[in-house]
C-alpha cells in the first residue's frame, strides 16, 4: 500500500525500529491514528533491519531501564495525541537473558485481528518499498497470528521534521542500556477503571519485571466508597475481564492473578513469594505501608519499583492534572452512555427527555437549564398537585378509596392527612399511586401533544418516579442526576430543615442511584460548582441537538 494512502483499519501492529532514544513517539502515533480507529499494537524491536537481504527475524529482547521508559513515553503520547486509540504495547519477545535460549515461540493470538501493518522504519530508497512492506509482512507473521498479505504502511517517509514535533512532559530515558532487576512475583492494586495509559503504563512495566507471576488486587466494594462518580465505576467483573484480554495480549506467557481489595493492603500483606510491587509516586506510601505490615506478619519487605504518573494534557479545571479515571468518568456526565431504545410508538417530534434523580440531585436545576435552552419543561410534581384539585377523576377516585377524613373543611385534600394514611403501608401508597399516576400521564400526554402543534423540537419530563411509574414509555430518552448520599443528605438539610436521619429515611424510602443508572441513557451531576454543572447540562444538549440530526437525517 502506498505510504500516502489513508484508508481507516479497525486494528493494526505498529512495529517500531528506531532507536530507543531518537524514537520520535508523537508524530508516529499521530500518522498511525489516521489509519486505525479502534486498537493499535505496539512492537518495539530497535534496530530491525527490513531491507538487509533476507528475512527478517523477531529476537528476545532483554528488559531494560530504558525500555520502561519508552514504554511510559509511549502511553503518555498516546493519550496526548490519539487518546480514543486502545494502544497495547506487546511483550511477548521481551526476556530476561536467563529465559532467552530457547526458540522463538509460536505466533501469538491477538484479541482483536490485525487489519493493517505500519512501521517507522527508515526507507532510504523508494524503489525497496515493496522488499521492506514484505518483510515486515514476513517478520510480523512470524510474531503474531496475521492474514497473509496484510496492507502495509512505511510512516517515515511522512514523518514532519524534527522542529514540529511535539512530545509529551515525560523526562528523557536515563537507562542507557542498564539491564531492568526482575522479579519472580510482581503485586500491584488498583481500581483499574475503564483502562486508560496510566493503568496501562503500570501493567506494562509489571509485565517486564515480572518473570513468573503476576498478582493484581482490584478495588471491590468498601475500596469504592470515596471514588469520584463511584457510581459510573464499571461492575468488577468487567474490570477483570478486561484485564485479562489486555495482559493475555501484553504478556501471554505469564502466570496473572486477579483477587478483589477490600481494604488498601489486602493480599500483599500475606503472600510469601511476591517480592516486588510497583507503585506511583502518589501510591508509595501505600507500598511503604504493605512494607510495614509485612515485616510484622515476619514476611521480606518488597522491592518498590516507582513509575511516573502521566500528565492529562486534556483535563479540565474539576479534573486531576495526572490522567485519572476518575477524570475520565466525569467525561461521560452529558455524553450518551446507552443507545435509545427504538421507541416506534413514540411521535417523532417533539423529542422528549425524561429527567429523574433522587431527592437533593439537583433534577429541577438540570430541568430549568434545559428549558433555558430551548426545550418545554413538564414539572410532574405541579401536576401531582393538579390531579388532586376538586372536580377532577383522580380527586373523587381519593376521596372514595381513602375516606372523607383527608378533607380540608374548602373540601380540599389535606396532603399531609393522607401522607399518613400511606407511610410505612406499601399496599395502601400502591393503590393511592394506581390513581394518581395515570391521570399525572394524561397530563403530560396533552402537554407533549401541544407542544407538536406549537412546533416544539423537545420536551423534558421531570420527574422524581418516572422510573417507578413507568413513565418510559412516554420518552425518547432517560436521563439521571447523581450525586453522593452524603452530599444529597445534607442538602435536603439545609433545604427543607429536617435531621439527618429524616433526610436518610427520605432517600431510602426512593429507588438508588444503581437503579436509576440501569436505565440512564445519559448521566449528569450536580456536585460541582453551577458554572460546573451549566457546562455540563449545555455539552449533553449539544450532543442531543446532534443526534436529533442524525435521527432526521436517517428518515
Amino acid at each position: 500500500m502506498a505510504s500516502g494512502t489513508m484508508s481507516m483499519f479497525s486494528t493494526g501492529i505498529l512495529v517500531l525500529t528506531s532507536p530507543i532514544h531518537t524514537l520520535r513517539i508523537a508524530p508516529v502515533l499521530r500518522l498511525a491514528a489516521q489509519l486505525v480507529e479502534r486498537t493499535l499494537y505496539v512492537h518495539l524491536h530497535p534496530g530491525l533491519n527490513l531491507c538487509g537481504g533476507g528475512q527478517a527475524r523477531p529476537v528476545f529482547i532483554p528488559p531494560a531501564v530504558d525500555l520502561c521508559s519508552l514504554i511510559t513515553r509511549l502511553y503518555s503520547n498516546a493519550a496526548d495525541v490519539c487518546s480514543h486509540l486502545d494502544v497495547r504495547v506487546l511483550l511477548t519477545h521481551i526476556h530476561p537473558p536467563s529465559n532467552m535460549g530457547g526458540p522463538f515461540p509460536t505466533p501469538q493470538s491477538l484479541s482483536h485481528s490485525p487489519e493493517v501493518l505500519l512501521t517507522d522504519f527508515p526507507l532510504q530508497d523508494p524503489a525497496q518499498s515493496h522488499q521492506v512492506t514484505q518483510c515486515l509482512q514476513g517478520y510480523a507473521g512470524h510474531c503474531y497470528t496475521c492474514q497473509p498479505g496484510l496492507p502495509s504502511v512505511l510512516l517515515r517517509p511522512q514523518l514532519p521534521t524534527p522542529h514540529e514535533e511535539s512530545e509529551s512532559g515525560v523526562k528523557e530515558p536515563q537507562g542507557d542500556g542498564k539491564p531492568l532487576e526482575t522479579y519472580p512475583d510482581v503485586v500491584v492494586g488498583g481500581t483499574f477503571d475503564r483502562l486508560h495509559g496510566a493503568h496501562k503504563t503500570l501493567l506494562n512495566v509489571s509485565c517486564l519485571l515480572a518473570t513468573r507471576r503476576f498478582l493484581i488486587g482490584v478495588c471491590d466494594q468498601g475500596m469504592l466508597k470515596k471514588k469520584v462518580l463511584k457510581e459510573l465505576i464499571q461492575p468488577y467483573h468487567l474490570r477483570v475481564e478486561k484485564l485479562h484480554e489486555f495482559l493475555r495480549d501484553v504478556r501471554p506467557s505469564l502466570q496473572v492473578e486477579i483477587v478483589p481489595l477490600d481494604d488498601p493492603l489486602g493480599v500483599s500483606v500475606v503472600d510469601p513469594l511476591l517480592r516486588c510491587i510497583v507503585v506511583s509516586e502518589e501510591t508509595r506510601k501505600g507500598g511503604e505501608a504493605v512494607n510495614r505490615t509485612r515485616i510484622k506478619n515476619g514476611l521480606p519487605a518488597l522491592v518498590l519499583h516507582e513509575i511516573q504518573l502521566l500528565k492529562d494534557a486534556h483535563h479540565s479545571e474539576t479534573e486531576e492534572e495526572k490522567i485519572s479515571s476518575s477524570s475520565l468518568r466525569s467525561r461521560l456526565l452529558g455524553t450518551l452512555l446507552i443507545p435509545p431504545k427504538d421507541a416506534p410508538h413514540l411521535p417523532l417530534q417533539p423529542y422528549v427527555i425524561g429527567l429523574t434523580g433522587g431527592s437533593g440531585s439537583g433534577k429541577s436545576a438540570v430541568a430549568k437549564r434545559l428549558e433555558d435552552l430551548g426545550a418545554v419543561r413538564i414539572d410532574c410534581d405541579k401536576l401531582g398537585h393538579q390531579v388532586y384539585e376538586p372536580d377532577t377523576a383522580a380527586y373523587h377516585h381519593v376521596v372514595e378509596e381513602f375516606g372523607s377524613d383527608i378533607l380540608n373543611e374548602d373540601k380540599s385534600i389535606n396532603r399531609r392527612a393522607l401522607g399518613k394514611k400511606v407511610f410505612g403501608k406499601p399496599e395502601r401508597l400502591k393503590a393511592l399511586t394506581d390513581i394518581v399516576w395515570p391521570e399525572i400521564a394524561l397530563l403530560v400526554k396533552n402537554i407533549i401533544s401541544q407542544a407538536r402543534e406549537q412546533g416544539k423540537d423537545v420536551c423534558v419530563l421531570d420527574a422524581a418516579v418516572l422510573l417507578e411509574a413507568g413513565w418510559t414509555d412516554m420518552v425518547h430518552e432517560v436521563w439521571v442526576t447523581i450525586i453522593p448520599e452524603e452530599e444529597a443528605v445534607s442538602r435536603i438539610i439545609d433545604r427543607d430543615g429536617v435531621s439527618p436521619e429524616d433526610a436518610q429515611r427520605r432517600l431510602q424510602s426512593q429507588g438508588s442511584n444503581a437503579q436509576r443508572l440501569e436505565h440512564a441513557n445519559v448521566v449528569l451531576s450536580t456536585l460541582w460548582e453551577p458554572e460546573v454543572t451549566r457546562k455540563q447540562v449545555l455539552k449533553a444538549w449539544n450532543l442531543l441537538q446532534k443526534r436529533m440530526q442524525q435521527r432526521q437525517a436517517a428518515l
